[in-house]
């Protein structure tokens, strides 16, 4: 007997009905994507390995799964879209000046350490806004975000809204060198103020700053926060990031979507490419972001090109778990035909079906076995989302079985004094 081959840790097939209702729910959330103006693009699933490199500031290299072409070239499968869309983007539209909108579908890979449990290849759906470095800008990526979740049905979650420049006025007023600043931003991701309290007094930063760093774990609510945090701040790089984020909730009150937002000021970004504000969103029943995004004004730079841009991720997989535990409905519209036809009946059914075919109607065909009762393939039809069971039996009778309520109706006879 052969061995079954199974899946490699971190990855999994996706079939039928949770595969029917994962493309119903791209398919929607592309919808409104299309609404805001932006126009898709598919970059390669593997790029060359420079533009995942350290300075680009994406995924660690040793999470990367790398391997080599003919020519020796290495190679690696994306890890993140966002550096493919801004080498893509600084090639395709070297000499556009005006903004570019572009969103995407595609699947993502890190190698993440087994102990984790976390998937190693995910979806990801984003948004690109290319050549613009506008409040407005900003509020329209958030904007496309919620009324994104909206549109799915999600109603409770909430955006986390921070800046990377405020967070960047601290390192700079304590002066912290480049390690230095790495275990802070460790230890603030963890929410280990103690630890990051006792980093800085044992290589001796000033009083000012260690208080400063302190106090963000409180800077985390509504609107108010930012009139808080400008006690904070140190210099005028984090007064103008709190003004702008108070410009971007403003704009946000004209989309009537400010209640969707939170401030953390805590927040220090997932890559080292943001420049700007950055964001993720949350909900219930998932252990981590179902959003992440933020701005980029020196990503494109890396390839060539010199344009501000924001855009974000919606990781797919993690808000279909948190739509199914909140029992959120994912409009999955299936609903196939199945002609179910008898030993005689095959010419019969298949004229049939490429009749209900030609009407655009998904049509399934399956010649009914002598050992199989009648119920097994209704139970089958309702299993797979079939709207309508057409059984033609061998004496000529044609019946519609409706498997949402279970009715039944005879469409008609060939013969009904023939025999079974």
């Amino acid at each position: 007997m052969k061995k079954r081959l199974h899946t490699p840790e971190g990855v999994r097939d996706i079939y039928n009905v949770e595969c029917g209702k994962k493309l119903a729910l791209e398919s929607r959330l592309k919808k409104v994507f299309h609404l805001y103006g932006y126009h898709d693009i598919q970059t390669p699933t593997f790029e060359y390995f420079d533009v995942f490199r350290e300075e680009i500031g994406t995924t660690p290299s040793r999470e990367l799964y790398k391997f080599f072409d003919k020519e020796g070239n290495t190679l690696v499968l994306r890890p993140d879209i966002t550096p493919s869309i801004a080498r893509a983007s600084a090639t395709l539209f070297e000499e556009e000046e005006l903004p570019i909108r572009l969103c995407y579908t595609g699947n993502t890979f890190i190698n993440h350490s087994s102990y984790q449990g976390r998937p190693k290849e995910t979806t990801q759906m984003g948004a690109e806004l290319i050549g613009d470095d506008s409040v407005e800008a900003d509020a329209e990526m958030l904007a496309l975000v919620i009324e994104s979740m909206l549109t799915i049905g999600l109603k409770e979650f909430q955006l986390s809204l921070g800046d990377v420049d405020f967070f960047q006025s601290l390192i700079e007023d304590a002066c912290l060198d480049e390690e230095a600043k790495d275990r802070v931003c460790e230890l603030i991701s963890n929410h280990n103020y103690y630890g990051v309290e006792e980093f800085l007094d044992s290589i001796q930063v000033k009083r000012s700053s260690k208080e400063a760093f302190a106090s963000l774990g409180e800077l985390v609510g509504g609107v108010e926060v930012l009139a808080h945090a400008r006690d904070i701040a140190p210099n005028s790089k984090g007064i103008m990031a709190l003004k702008r984020l108070e410009k971007i909730y403003d704009t946000l009150k004209l989309y009537g979507v400010e209640k969707f937002i939170t401030f953390d000021l805590s927040m220090t970004g997932t890559y080292g490419y943001y420049t700007g504000i950055i964001f993720q969103g949350y909900t219930f029943g998932t252990g981590d972001a179902i959003v992440k995004g933020g701005r980029y004004d020196h990503l494109l730079e890396k390839f060539g090109k010199q344009s501000p841009s924001i855009g974000f991720v919606i990781v797919v997989d993690e808000l279909m778990n948190a739509l199914i535990r909140q029992k959120i409905r994912i409009v999955y519209t299936r609903k196939n035909t199945i002609i179910l036809y008898d030993e005689g009946r095959q010419k019969e059914a298949i004229a049939l079906a490429k009749d209900l075919r030609r009407k655009a109607k998904n049509t399934e065909m399956i010649k009914k076995s002598k050992e199989k009762l009648l119920e097994e393939y209704v139970e089958y039809g309702r299993e797979y989302y079939a709207g309508n069971l057409i059984y033609m039996k061998k004496n000529g009778e044609i019946t519609m079985i409706n498997l949402v309520t279970g009715d039944h109706k005879i469409l008609g006879s060939k013969d009904k004094n023939a025999e079974n």
